[in-house]
């Protein structure tokens, strides 16, 4: 009976925004702790939040990451290739709004992965950087040096993208059994 209390009073204050609070301290707090480089829960929340927050706010993820940049350290101008691969991943959230099967959410979260691969470490590349030759060598170069990173953003964006829709679909679920309908409809 508690645990019914506790998801009703969760899912109450899901329309005030404690969602959103949840999905920016949970980006944060996954870039924060120690992990192995680029396994972090951002381009999963990306995700995420274009299929379940309003459309206007599918982009709130991006303060988890302004928020840790802030602790991090923000390191040069390929920043905009990684808030901009994010807001891309969070486009396809909102695709996947309407599109929201299994199979296809974890092919979005591997899309998502190979899109944050491709233009980061086109943007590593590009001027005005100076860590490769502005040749097609040098593009190639940075591909081939990025893809131990590629595969821990495949991991992680996979791991937290099932923990996160499987966890909501079946938070979701529970809150179907165990609250009346009536009241489950004004929350939703």
């Amino acid at each position: 009976m508690t645990a019914v209390v506790i998801l009703f009073i969760v899912l109450g204050f899901m329309q005030l925004g404690l969602v959103a609070i949840i999905i920016v301290s949970l980006g944060v707090f996954s870039r924060l702790i120690p992990h192995a480089p680029n396994i972090a829960a951002i381009g999963a929340l990306m995700l995420f939040g274009g299929v379940y927050l309003p459309k206007k706010i599918f982009w709130l993820p991006i303060l988890a990451l302004l928020i840790s940049d802030y602790f991090i350290g923000f390191y040069g101008t390929d920043m905009f290739y990684v808030y901009g691969s994010y807001l891309l991943v969070g486009l396809i959230g909102l695709w996947l709004r309407v599109h929201k099967k299994p199979l296809i959410v974890l092919g979005s979260a591997i899309f998502s992965s190979v899109l944050f691969f491709a233009v980061t470490n086109f943007g590593v590349w590009a001027p005005p950087n100076k860590w490769y030759p502005h040749t097609l060598d040098g593009l190639i170069q940075s591909y081939t040096m990025a893809l131990p990173f590629f595969r821990n953003s495949l991991v992680g964006d996979l791991s937290y993208t099932i923990l996160l829709f499987g966890g909501y679909e079946i938070l979701l679920k529970l809150s179907k059994r165990f609250i009346p309908q009536r009241l489950f409809q004004l929350l939703y």
